[in-house]
């Protein structure tokens, strides 16, 4: 008998001892970092609120409640019940039940009102039919996504039990190591911005802490291929833990797959889906312009199946001997602040991820409250000595000048932006600035993943700023469904339309001009001296976007009748930037998010940011808080116990 089935066995026999005698439990499994109690008697651990609160404190683990088939009600009934037990404002919109683990998945439009008070609504529905519920949110805005991951994740039920059976065993997995030790190595994003990527190790432990591409240079990718990474095999990883769905921090984690590796994912939800869709894209534009892809959608896919979702601040087992726990970062929806617990106490890392410490119109600013942390990798985008971003109130109030005055001329707006994160930032911005007068009403124009990237955002609302989630959840104030946001869906016919129009604002992908549907609103609107292109995020060394910010007015566009080749376009029309949109802290940001960190950490790592920015702020964190401060180079290692 393995050491596992020993310690379940054990776990039953406890569990037994923790019930009342009249409850059944025929077997204990471990799925992923969670407890699973298989029993006929769902019903009566329903009826008692506190007794699954009470074994997920002794055994200090996610306890599930699974049925036994003999206990389930049958699905015709189940469903009348279940919907009269369910207030109607729920708007509850379907209803799917799995025989296999007798769960009944609930998709409504007000979740909130399917689970009740502490859960009270969802023990009732258990009582009454025996089905354990789970309870999804029907996004306010269509999201192929959404359903596309939930579908996809639905048809492979039976393999994703099996990997999270399989994740289960190897982190309740007997500790080998006797030493006691804590390295980081750098594997990217080490005095440059993008490819961010780092293993943490211990003695039983491997972790992999993102795996991003670096925008603007093609080809130039994690060195997953040193022994602490792949080269010692793909499946000498035991996780990876994903920090948020940018690019520069995701775009390889389905290339990990094509290596071999075969173990879980750990991120938010909606990180999961946003990293599904960003992924594709990725591969779409590579394609388009006549590049090999790393990887194939399949591994998209596979990287999805693996994905195990964890909330802000649940503590989650990921190995015997660490313990995760994610936290609000501000930069984009789902990031996280990844807290790494190694250990009987022994020592605590924090991964920043990208953060922006103060609440923007779209999220709460990073938290950087933590039980302990001994060492932090920070990172040190806008870093550098004079990198202080405007105030927000302030760049509002740029950007609806600068909009004034273009539509005056009769120009039009381009707005180059991320699709997720500074899109939806200038959404809100623009729709209030129309609601309010501050500008006149005009179409704004939502090109390439932005819509959808906006529809991922009304789906998980609780990830969004307190006050504009209460207005999500308010269909008539969602701001999102603003009569003035447009879908392009219809391609090059409808762009020439737009450009041949009146006044609009058009926000497009990419965000740094390094491909995608921006180079076509460069093409049709670029040599309009009337028109102006505003940047309102981060341009990296080295894109299109950088060489336009200073000054490039002769520029190379892709070819739209020869894929693969390219045409010199002047640019006429005026260019701004307009700063304080960025979704990362500026210099202040960062050194107060490290200044009033509780507790303070002993070293800090500075990356994430090119070779002036890491520098100034390790050298300013030393100065002003007397702390240890690296700006380590890719490829270094750090002992830290």
């Amino acid at each position: 008998m393995s050491s596992v089935d020993k310690q379940l066995d054990e776990l039953k026999t406890d569990v037994e001892q923790q019930i009342p005698n009249d409850i059944t439990v025929t077997d204990v499994k471990y799925e992923g970092p969670e407890l699973v109690l298989y029993t006929p008697d769902p019903k009566r651990f329903a009826g008692d609120g506190e007794l699954v609160r009470k074994l997920a404190s002794k055994f200090r683990k996610r306890i599930t409640i699974r049925p036994d088939p003999t206990a389930l009600t049958d699905t015709t009934t189940a469903e009348e019940k279940i919907l009269s037990v369910i207030p109607e404002e729920a708007r509850v919109t379907d209803l799917d039940f799995h025989h296999d683990t007798g769960e009944v998945v609930i998709e409504a439009g007000k979740p909130g009102m399917v689970i009740g008070r502490h859960g009270a609504t969802l023990r009732e529905i258990t009582k009454e039919v025996g089905w354990t519920p789970e309870v999804v949110r029907t996004p306010p805005i269509e999201s192929s996504t959404v359903s596309n991951v939930r579908n996809f994740l639905k048809q492979e039920r039976d393999d994703r039990r099996d990997i999270l059976e399989r994740v289960g065993r190897q982190i309740h997995r007997e500790q080998l190591g006797r030493e006691e030790w804590v390295r980081i190595s750098t594997l990217g994003c080490c005095r440059e911005v993008g490819r961010a990527s780092f293993v943490l190790s211990t003695a039983d432990t491997r972790i992999l802490i993102d795996c991003g591409d670096k925008p603007g240079a093609e080809g130039e990718v994690p060195y997953l291929q040193v022994p602490e990474a792949l080269g010692s095999g793909a499946n000498s990883i035991d996780a990876v833990v994903l920090t948020h769905a940018h690019l520069d921090h995701s775009a390889l984690i389905p290339l990990l797959f094509k290596y071999g590796y075969d173990g879980p994912i750990y991120c938010t939800e909606p990180t999961r889906d946003l990293m599904g869709l960003l992924t594709l894209d990725y591969l779409d534009v590579a394609a388009k312009e006549g590049r090999a892809p790393p990887y194939e959608s399949e591994m998209v896919r596979e990287a999805i199946k693996h994905t195990i979702p964890i909330e802000y601040g649940d503590v989650t087992d990921i190995a015997p001997d660490i313990k995760l726990t994610f936290h609000n970062a501000g930069h984009i929806l789902g990031s996280a602040v990844s807290h790494f617990h190694i250990g009987d106490g022994m020592y605590n890392v924090a991964f920043s991820g990208d953060i922006h410490y103060k609440d923007t119109r779209l999220f709460n600013g990073a938290v950087n409250d933590f039980p302990r942390v001994e060492t932090l990798v920070m990172e040190s985008t806008y870093g550098g000595r004079n990198d202080y971003q405007t105030d927000q109130a302030d760049s509002e109030a740029n950007l609806v000048e600068i909009i004034n005055e273009t539509y005056e001329k009769g120009g039009k707006i381009v707005i180059p932006a991320f699709a997720v994160g500074r899109s939806q930032e200038i959404m809100l911005v623009l729709e209030e600035a129309m609601r309010s007068g501050k500008i006149p009403s005009m179409p704004v124009h939502l090109d390439g993943m932005i819509w959808e990237a906006t529809a991922i955002h009304t789906t998980y609302p609780e990830y969004l700023r307190d006050d504009l989630r209460d207005r999500i959840f308010h269909e008539d104030k969602n701001p999102f469904l603003a009569d003035e946001f447009n879908h392009i869906d219809a391609g090059e016919e409808e762009r020439q339309d737009v450009a041949d129009g009146d006044q609009c604002i058009i926000l497009s992908t990419s965000g740094m001009v390094t491909g995608g549907p921006i180079m076509s609103w460069l093409r049709h609107i670029g040599p309009d001296p009337d028109s102006r292109l505003v940047f309102v995020g981060y341009q990296a060394q080295g894109t299109l976007g950088r060489r336009i910010q200073t000054g490039w007015d002769e520029i190379p566009v892709p070819n739209p009748n020869d894929a693969g080749r390219t045409s010199t376009l002047s640019l006429n029309m005026d260019v701004s930037t307009v700063d304080g949109f960025s979704g990362h802290a500026d210099r202040e940001g960062l050194m107060n998010f490290v200044g009033t960190m509780n507790p303070r950490p002993e070293k800090v790592l500075c990356v994430h940011g090119d070779e002036r920015s890491v520098q100034d702020l390790s050298s300013a964190l030393y100065h002003e808080y007397n702390m240890r401060t690296f700006a380590p180079k890719n490829l270094e290692t750090f002992r830290f116990k």
